[in-house]
């Protein structure tokens, strides 16, 4: 099919990479993310140009962070961009001369994952994203599945706990409020503030007060034994665990794939995860168990997943 171009927006920056059949990214460009709706259909479509620059393109793919038709055309709805019912497929058509389709942000970067990272050799593979929020993509019998309407998959805000707390997408108790970034910051905030004493390493990484806690600081300070740094990533992980034991009653699969930025943090994310998955597994003793395993292609998933499905006529059923 030759080469495509994939594109993630990002809150700062717009990122467009040409990436070949195998995966490999070949060249990108950037340009910063405006305020304005319609100025990031602009700069979307200046990033394509200066990434196509010498390079002969057959099609682009657009990761957006929302709620994408099944047609891969329009996006009904983005959380942190004022589009609604956006024809972001139409747009950018008409701005660049080249196909697109676009994509949520998170099923492109499972399909990265899948197609080239640490999916390689699974028919069956359910990928979450750990960061601010979480996210996640759906492979089964090698297919992208995005659902009826094109919206499946927002793993993210499956209510965890009746009437817990409120999520910005307007419900309560959704999973990402508890297996997230920002959960990761808030438990160690919290444990800070009732047990100062516990949390030595990790204040003295900040400005001294739980306020301060930044999620880089409790990374470093679980690394060095920091009481409440580890206690606050094992809370994320006994969440984060749990809800995998319920996906796989749901979808059974062979692997889950954790990505995202709390993935780079391998095994001290990945094992307390492993332990809380097992816990939580119905009949975990007796049945076949789906592997926990790190993403590979780090913040390049989204950008791969989305340039390789600018080539499948039909991925979504």
């Amino acid at each position: 099919m030759g080469l495509t171009i994939g594109v993630d927006i990002g809150g700062t920056k717009i990122a467009a990479g040409v990436v070949d059949e195998e995966g490999n990214i070949l060249s990108t460009f950037k340009v910063p993310t405006p305020t304005t709706p319609e100025a990031i259909v602009d700069a979307i479509a200046s990033a394509v140009e200066g990434a196509r620059a010498g390079h002969e393109i057959v099609g682009v793919g657009i990761g957006a962070a929302g709620y994408v038709n099944r047609q891969r055309s329009t996006v009904y709805f983005a959380p942190n961009i004022d589009w609604r019912n956006e024809p972001l497929k139409e747009k950018v058509e008409a701005r660049t001369g080249l196909p697109v389709v676009v994509e949520n942000d998170a099923n492109a970067a499972a399909w990265g994952e899948y197609k080239f990272g640490a999916g390689k050799g699974h028919r069956n593979v359910i990928c979450i994203t750990l960061g601010t929020g979480l996210g996640g993509g759906i492979i089964i019998g090698n297919k992208l599945r995005r659902g009826h309407f094109g919206v499946a998959a927002e793993f993210g805000h499956i209510r965890m706990v009746p009437d817990g707390l409120l999520c910005g997408c307007g419900s309560q108790g959704c999973w990402e409020q508890y297996a997230s970034g920002r959960a990761l910051v808030r438990y160690a905030k919290q444990r800070a503030n009732a047990t100062p004493e516990r949390a030595e390493i990790l204040l003295a990484l900040g400005d001294g007060t739980p306020d301060g806690i930044e999620g880089k600081h409790i990374s470093v300070a679980a690394r060095q034994g920091d009481p409440v740094a580890v206690d606050s990533y094992r809370e994320l992980a006994r969440w984060a665990g749990a809800g995998l034991a319920d996906l796989a009653s749901l979808f059974d699969p062979s692997a889950f794939i954790v990505g995202g930025g709390l993935s780079d943090e391998g095994d001290l994310v990945l094992d307390p995860i492993r332990k809380s998955y097992k816990r939580w597994l119905v009949g975990a003793n007796w049945r076949p168990m789906a592997d926990v395993i790190a993403a590979q292609l780090g913040n390049k998933a989204g950008m791969v997943g989305a340039a390789d499905l600018a080539r499948e006529p039909d991925p979504v059923m």
